[in-house]
């Protein structure tokens, strides 16, 4: 309860997640039929970067402003909704709504009551959002199965506590026995490989297939105490993914990552 997302709003971690977030969006609308988008861990859904919390921190100068300046065409679709928000950042609410269809619709949780508070007041017109101030967690076994037969789920807690990888793992393993076809991405912070490797055993344990891990490493992954990079786990990635999303990291790297940097797409469980 303690973590505020608007201190770190356009930073690099929100870059990778806001851009990857947008390529599966828009693979989900491949196919005409509807979907639920999921957002367990919200935050307000949109950002002042110039005067807000982020404002005290500056992060967003070697995140999205880079980007922006920069302007590779690899993310031109992402930096076009960046635009067109302007002058508030866009977080991954306002990115689902503002591509959102009729025949789609949003469910975003937030558990803080002033950020809850924010986020009802910036949908509350829409009617194809739902705003509920619950347990992102609890929401994943509540909220699913989704009625249109079709999901997309957002996992991105705030990483406060210890045990939280493991809890990343059980929701997961929830949101799939409730919804075994939904695309689950889930954010990870990038410090040391230790964390990762062991939520990817835990995943291996419980019997999750299917995923891929999308990663951008501004700097080897060396020092526990300092967020060097972070990457995107996909359960259940739509067809392509491997061509649409390398572009994706390529240009992310290319702007972001120091020269010992990169990226990196693989798949970490098979089908």
């Amino acid at each position: 309860m303690n973590y505020r997302h608007a201190f770190h709003a356009g930073n690099h971690g929100d870059c990778l997640k806001h851009a990857v977030l947008v390529w599966l969006l828009r693979a989900m609308q491949r196919k005409p039929a509807g979907f639920l988008f999921l957002d367990t861990h919200a935050g307000i859904g949109r950002y002042d970067l110039e005067s807000g919390p982020a404002s005290r921190t500056g992060e967003w100068r070697q995140g999205i402003a880079r980007l922006l300046a920069a302007a590779p065409s690899a993310l031109a679709d992402w930096l076009a909704l960046v635009r067109a928000s302007s002058p508030t950042y866009p977080g991954s609410p306002a990115l689902a709504a503002m591509l959102a269809r009729p025949q789609d619709r949003l469910a975003l949780c937030e558990l803080h009551p002033q950020d809850a508070a924010a986020l009802r007041a910036a949908f509350h017109r829409l009617r194809h959002v739902g705003v509920h101030e619950r347990d992102g967690w609890e929401a994943l076994r509540a909220l699913l199965p989704a009625p249109e037969r079709r999901a997309l789920v957002l996992i991105d807690p705030p990483y406060e506590a210890e045990e939280e990888m493991a809890m990343l793992a059980a929701g997961m393993a929830a949101a799939r026995a409730r919804m075994p076809g939904a695309v689950i991405a889930a954010w990870l912070p990038l410090k040391h490989r230790a964390p990762q490797v062991a939520l990817l055993g835990d995943l291996a344990q419980r019997g999750i297939r299917d995923l891929v891990l999308a990663e951008l490493a501004l700097r080897p992954p060396l020092d526990p105490a300092r967020l060097n990079g972070s990457a995107m786990l996909i359960a259940g990635p739509p067809f392509g993914w491997e061509d649409g999303l390398a572009p994706v990291l390529a240009a992310l790297a290319g702007v972001l990552a120091e020269p010992d940097g990169g990226w990196t797409l693989r798949r970490v469980a098979d089908e």
